[in-house]
C-alpha cells in the first residue's frame, strides 16, 4: 500500500497587522518595547521582524511580542498548509505564461 504525502506546512506571520491594531506603525516603536521585556534587538533585526517572514524566532521574544501586542501565539502565527505544483513539484503558485515570457534568452551578436 502506497504511503500517503504528507502535505507541506507553512505558516503567515501576522506582526506588521497585530502592530497597526494596537496603534503600532513605525518598527522603531517595537525597539524599546522589546527592551522593556529583556529583548534587545538592533533596529535593522527589528525591521526584518515585523517586514519578512522569521524562520527561526526565539520563545522569549515570541513572548514578549504576544504580551506588547496583547495577542496569543495562534493570533501572530497562522499555519497553512502549502499546495504542491504537480508539475514542478515545487510548492506556491505554478509561473504563469507571462512569467514564463520573460525569460532571459541569450543574445545574439551579429556582424554588420
Amino acid at each position: 500500500m502506497p504511503r500517503a504525502r504528507k502535505p507541506a506546512l507553512g505558516y503567515r506571520w501576522h506582526l506588521r497587522r497585530l502592530m497597526a491594531d494596537a496603534g503600532l506603525y513605525a518598527t522603531t516603536e517595537l525597539t524599546p518595547l522589546l527592551a522593556e521585556r529583556g529583548i534587545v534587538l538592533s533596529q535593522a533585526q527589528v525591521y526584518r521582524l515585523v517586514t519578512g517572514t522569521p524562520e527561526r524566532l526565539s520563545l522569549r521574544t515570541l513572548v514578549a511580542l504576544c504580551d506588547i501586542l496583547g495577542c496569543t501565539p495562534n493570533q501572530l502565527i497562522e499555519p497553512v498548509v502549502e499546495t504542491k505544483s504537480r508539475a514542478t513539484g515545487t510548492t506556491g503558485p505554478s509561473p504563469t505564461a507571462a512569467a514564463r515570457q520573460r525569460t532571459p534568452r541569450r543574445a545574439e551578436i551579429r556582424q554588420p
